[in-house]
């Protein structure tokens, strides 16, 4: 007899963070067979997209950030009413820093560029709106209007219930344990062996184990980011109910480094924080984007954005040989 031919999917995803599953979900969303393949059993915590909350913004002092936002914001929007359940929660986000800071009158001249609603909050008129914030001799506040809270666990959900629907196919508990390039690209894992036309990436720290039996590394560093909870002084007066904003410190005189923090709503009367935020600030707010991108690479599409920032030879330590 002969054996049974092995279904041929359109596209292999590894990784079922938030990066892999807007990918899949993105894949599916256009009719194309998608597996999404994570080594962990879902939910979990080791990867980076776990937890209640993330912030999400349009403020960034580049430009092509916060445009991509503006797309960003759609998709959530749609996910949010496509599945019936509040993935997102606007409170504004508040930027703080001194009068003369660099990256601070970058922000407000990219949000004003771009149209995006926001306010300069000079010293007495920032004191006066947020009584309850510590602030140095010539801080001043910009507050990005559209900036608010993900609920990064439930987005999780969502998204992997929203493939499943769309008729892709998502396994957990299923580590891949080699891959072979070719037409097609045949993926092995710890139960079975799986083809596709085209593979996509997105495991994060796993990243080089995949790649390097391929002859492929990345100078990627893997962080560990303590997210810390702190009590409010004036219990109630720091949440989310009190129209409390996110915060972003830029270079404060009290630390060195940005500072960002959630209000009060994970654990009542904490108020989450967590620094240095330029090792954690893009991924999960921009997924809906990276996503689309990935798709559209796969399928030999022609990416909705410009990607020369974001290009592998923008290490400088590869070569063209390791690309």
């Amino acid at each position: 007899m002969m054996a049974a031919q092995k279904e041929l999917y359109d596209a292999i995803v590894i990784g079922a963070g938030i990066q892999g599953c807007f990918t899949a979900y993105h894949l599916a969303k256009h009719s194309r067979r998608v597996l999404l393949l994570e080594q962990f059993f879902l939910p979990h915590s080791r990867g980076s997209s776990h937890g209640q909350s993330r912030i999400i913004r349009r403020a960034y002092p580049e430009d092509f950030y916060t445009e991509m936002m503006a797309e960003c914001y759609r998709i959530w929007a749609q996910l949010q009413h496509e599945a019936g359940t509040q993935l997102y929660r606007q409170t504004g986000l508040l930027l703080l820093g001194m009068k003369e800071n660099p990256e601070l009158k970058t922000i407000q001249a990219t949000l004003s560029r771009h149209g995006v609603e926001h306010q300069y909050l000079p010293s007495e008129e920032l004191k006066q709106r947020f009584p309850n914030i510590q602030l140095a001799r010539g801080e001043v506040g910009l507050l990005d209007k559209s900036g608010g809270v993900l609920y990064a666990d439930k987005a999780l959900r969502v998204l992997q219930d929203a493939i499943r629907q769309l008729g892709g196919i998502v396994h957990d508990g299923e580590k891949v344990m080699e891959i072979k390039p070719g037409l097609p690209v045949v993926v092995k894992t710890t139960s079975s062996s799986y083809q596709a036309r085209s593979l996509i990436i997105t495991a994060g720290p796993w990243t080089n184990r995949l790649l390097r039996p391929l002859g492929l590394e990345l100078p990627l560093q893997t962080l560990r980011i303590n997210v810390c909870y702190w009590k409010e002084k004036a219990p109630g007066s720091y949440s989310v109910s009190q129209a409390f904003p996110c915060f972003l410190g830029l270079g404060l005189s009290l630390a060195p480094h940005h500072i960002y923090g959630l209000p009060s709503r994970e654990y009542p009367g904490l108020v989450k924080g967590a620094l240095p935020l330029q090792t954690w600030g893009h991924g999960f707010k921009l997924s809906p984007i990276v996503g689309k991108i990935l798709y559209e690479l796969s399928m030999k599409l022609t990416p909705s954005y410009d990607l020369t920032p974001f290009r592998i030879s923008r290490f400088p330590s590869l070569g063209k040989a390791h690309l």
